[in-house]
């Protein structure tokens, strides 16, 4: 018996959280892997800037560790030198290896959702994201996301907004 993605433990508490807000779309499995930006847009025959990468970083101190969350368009990348400057905080930011990145999110790289994270956690989202209509995130899984405008996944999140998180490629 083969199992949908869909029946995953992780893609459904992301469809719980959704159906918490009342958020009209649901959870969304693809034929092919959204594990990259380009693959997602591929499958879902949107623009690549459409595609929400959720992008884990860690700003280190001398005293603290402090994990950040920031949601990319993915036609961008990450401006991750002012991470810090954004959120208030001193010391130098630095990505995380995968298993560091699972003990964080809960989630794999390639499906890290932006719902469904620990609530402590700092979030930024790229404001050049609300060009599109709707933007695709990452669902939990590699063939899973969910579409939302991009209130809405400001709403859902959390997220601060910032026009310099993210830079052109």
């Amino acid at each position: 018996m083969i199992i949908s993605n869909l029946d995953k433990k992780l893609v459904k508490k992301v469809s719980i959280i959704l159906d918490k807000f009342n958020h009209p779309n649901k959870v969304k499995e693809l034929d092919s892997t959204a594990r990259s930006a380009i693959d997602a847009a591929k499958s879902l025959n949107v623009p690549v800037g459409s595609i929400v990468k959720t992008l884990i970083f860690i700003v280190k101190s001398e005293d603290k560790n402090t994990p950040i969350v920031t949601l990319v368009a993915g036609d961008k990348k990450c401006n991750i030198g002012l991470i810090p400057g954004i959120l208030n905080l001193k010391g130098v930011t630095v990505r995380p290896d995968a298993k560091t990145v699972k003990n964080i999110t809960g989630y794999s790289i390639g499906g890290v959702s932006p719902l469904g994270l620990p609530d402590k956690l700092n979030i930024v989202i790229d404001t050049s994201l609300k060009r599109f209509d709707k933007v695709w995130s990452a669902a939990g899984h590699t063939h899973c996301v969910f579409g939302a405008s991009y209130s809405e996944l400001v709403n859902m999140t959390g997220a601060e907004e910032s026009d310099q998180i993210a830079i052109n490629l």
